[in-house]
């Protein structure tokens, strides 16, 4: 079977793909997508992002739940870009995520998520974000998709 690659995805076609929108879409561009397999995209982070200024006036730098969710919003679009999958809702299951270098503003944050298995709406993978060719943050991830989970629930009759 043919690989199926997604390239240049702007704002407006991730968002056929994924539910996040402003302000709580943290991914500028998708460079590359192997459906199924890995996806490439990065943000670059500008001093205008609504939560520099308050984390921390005198030192801003990027939130930890926002640094997750710029790695899961890459990772997302290794399994949502799936035949059926585009635009589901999705839910996160368990996260781990690793810490390695501050994000402050200037910065450009590259990620590249592999998904490793997708089974009954269960996504299980990881991302990586470097900046300037050095590992800043990293997680593993399981995202469910509800609507493929409610498939597999067992009927109960009443």
């Amino acid at each position: 079977m043919e690989e199926k690659v997604l390239r240049n995805l702007d704002i407006m076609a991730i968002q056929r793909y994924q539910q996040n929108r402003y302000p709580c879409l943290f991914v500028d561009f998708i460079d590359e997508v192997v459906v199924g397999r890995s996806a490439r995209g990065h943000k670059c982070l500008s001093y205008n992002e609504w939560y520099f200024p308050c984390h921390f006036p005198d030192e801003p730098n990027v939130p930890g739940f926002i640094q997750s969710e710029m790695l899961v919003q890459v990772f997302l679009m290794t399994f949502l870009t799936l035949p059926g999958n585009e635009g589901k809702k999705t839910a996160a299951l368990n996260y781990n995520v690793r810490f390695k270098k501050k994000l402050v503003p200037g910065m450009r944050v590259d990620i590249v998520a592999e998904l490793k298995s997708y089974r009954r709406g269960i996504a299980i993978g990881s991302a990586v974000g470097y900046v300037d060719g050095e590992t800043a943050v990293s997680a593993d991830f399981m995202i469910g998709i509800p609507d493929v989970l409610n498939t597999f629930k067992p009927k109960v009759d009443k």
